[in-house]
């Protein structure tokens, strides 16, 4: 066998499957702090995205207000995101993830104290997010990036799929406690308690004992480092067609989830409780997919991975968008977040093990403002298309242009498909 493509330096990849390698970053108290510290978070954090989300539409009773809610939250991404990821190859990542974290629990609790006082409107809800975007897009790159001062190169790729393994928990367990809290207490609690939640990350970043780091050495202005950033990503052979695919995956595939609030009532005649089912649905589905993926830290043949998963994951939008019964459109969706899964968390792991560890930070930045920058756009398209014909024609017109890419890149790109 030959060895995998491998960033430079890197140690050979051992290639038996092994399933008890599924939680080998673990094995390092500080990615075990990160770890639980940041389910708990994320958990809070997907309550108040399904209550956020129902709440606006409840008070506005229009799709195109949850695109507008994903685009405010997407102006920061675009505007910062890039030079987030020169800071984050500049100055301590956990001081940095300390400062934004605790921003967007800030945010949380003004938000709640809106709703309980009965005065949330519309803008609002849209200026929060807007805030909130621009603490994320500081906080993206160096949280993707702080993976390797947690854990030894060998297990990177371990742990950028445990850190989807924690991210699918949250999504599976967070929308359904937040429907749930939603319809007993009101939205004002699913704020509440996702801005308690984030006590639990910065507590466990403030305990890390983490190795020293040797500094990036500065040759210029941030803009100059930046540029480099942007040259190194744009002419590596493999970098650019993953980040490129994660954005076309963003743009179209993504949106469809910015619509499940509308979906749960207007196609499946539900209410806030069927939009938090959808959405632990599909977090189901792809925490099955990240602890797979998990198991293929150090197997060889990731690319036909992805390449499956860039295939399946539009051909079960289409099936999803054709059914009209909640039993089976739960189950297809779970089927959905395991192909998604599939294509996001491959291409993470690539463009990390790919990236030389001088870049690292600012290549996410680049991953960073391409991923989550993408996904507002698609739901703003998303909202706009549902809102002059149906919900089911924006996913039938996501999932065909997701699905036209993949045979485009199956076709002109074959070595992607060789990747290991």
């Amino acid at each position: 066998m030959k060895p995998s493509v491998t960033a430079p330096g890197a140690p050979s990849a051992r290639y038996r499957f092994d399933w008890r390698q599924t939680f080998a970053a673990l094995k390092y108290p500080n990615y075990r702090l990160w770890f639980f510290g940041q389910l708990v978070s994320l958990a809070g954090t997907w309550m108040q995205s399904a209550a956020q989300g129902y709440l606006i539409y409840q008070i506005t009773r229009s799709p195109v207000y949850l695109g507008y809610v994903s685009f405010a939250s997407g102006i920061p991404t675009w505007l910062f995101t890039l030079y987030g990821g020169v800071i984050a190859d500049r100055v301590s990542r956990r001081a940095l993830m300390i400062i934004t974290q605790t921003s967007m629990m800030i945010l949380a609790f003004i938000l709640a104290a809106l709703t309980f006082t009965g005065v949330v409107q519309p803008w609002h809800i849209l200026l929060l997010a807007f805030l909130l975007g621009v603490a994320q897009a500081f906080d993206a790159p160096a949280r993707q990036a702080f993976v390797l001062e947690m854990v030894e190169r060998e297990d990177l790729t371990n742990a950028v799929a445990l850190n989807a393994t924690m991210f699918n928990l949250a999504v599976a367990v967070g929308p359904a406690v937040g429907g749930l809290t939603y319809a007993a207490f009101g939205p004002g609690w699913c704020f509440m308690l996702n801005g308690l939640s984030f006590i639990a990350v910065i507590v466990a970043l403030a305990l890390m004992k983490l190795k020293a780091l040797a500094p990036v050495g500065r040759r210029g202005s941030p803009m100059l480092e930046l540029r480099e950033g942007l040259r190194y990503v744009v002419h590596h052979q493999y970098i650019g067609v993953l980040i490129a695919m994660i954005g076309v995956s963003g743009l179209f595939g993504a949106s469809l989830f910015s619509l499940f609030p509308a979906w749960a009532v207007a196609v499946l005649h539900g209410n806030e409780t069927t939009n938090g089912l959808l959405l632990s649905a599909r977090g189901v589905g792809a925490l099955i997919g990240a602890l797979f993926i998990a198991s293929l830290g150090r197997f060889r043949f990731k690319g036909r991975v992805l390449t499956f998963g860039s295939f399946a994951f539009p051909i079960l939008m289409l099936v999803f968008s054709a059914l009209r019964g909640l039993p089976f459109s739960l189950l297809t969706l779970v089927a959905v977040g395991f192909a998604q899964i599939l294509t996001f968390n491959l291409i993470n792991a690539l463009v990390q093990t790919q990236s030389e560890d001088r870049y690292r930070g600012r290549v996410m930045g680049v991953y960073s403002l391409v991923f989550f920058g993408s996904m507002p756009i698609g739901a703003l398209v998303a909202g706009a298309i549902a809102q002059q014909t149906n919900e089911q024609l924006a996913v039938v017109l996501g999932a065909s242009v997701l699905l036209v890419s993949a045979v485009l890149l199956w076709v002109f790109i074959p070595r992607m498909r060789r990747m290991e």
